[in-house]
């Protein structure tokens, strides 16, 4: 069955949402599962290669791969933060004591509409370098809350 077209009120209606991914358990196998459920469950605009980088914070773990991806999505901000909980959920995030602890996967957004909502993207390359790989490549440019 084809697609079938978006009314303009939808089209209106449509969000995006810069992800950034992070996993450093078994994350070769999350990463394309995380991008399997999102491309399949959203409308995929872009996305970066992964980079591995050393943990932040708690070192006793593995190096993480980390990316970025553009979504368009119909959800409100709220509602789509939930549902990338629920998807970390569903690839067997654990939630331990320890915040910056190995995970199968992470999915945070960093920029809703064009507004920066993770101050992450300011201090952290593993944030900035694949979300600019992305702005680059989808020709999407960040309203910078830190220059205005």
């Amino acid at each position: 069955m084809p697609p079938i077209p978006l009314t303009n009120e939808q089209a209106a209606a449509l969000h995006e949402c810069l992800i950034s991914l992070g996993s450093n358990i078994d994350p070769d196998h999350y990463f394309g599962q995380a991008l399997r459920i999102i491309s399949h469950e959203c409308d995929l605009l872009a996305r970066s290669e992964a980079i591995r980088t050393a943990p932040v914070g708690y070192q006793q773990q593995p190096d993480f791969l980390n990316a970025a991806m553009l979504v368009s999505t119909p959800l409100e901000r709220e509602a789509f933060r939930a549902y990338l909980k629920e998807v970390e959920n569903r690839l067997g995030r654990v939630r331990g004591v320890i915040k910056s602890g190995p995970r199968t996967m992470d999915l945070d957004m960093v920029a809703w509409d064009g507004e920066v909502v993770d101050e992450g993207y300011y201090h952290y390359d593993y944030v900035r370098m694949p979300v600019d790989e992305v702005l680059a490549s989808s020709g999407r440019t960040l309203n910078d809350k830190k220059t205005s």
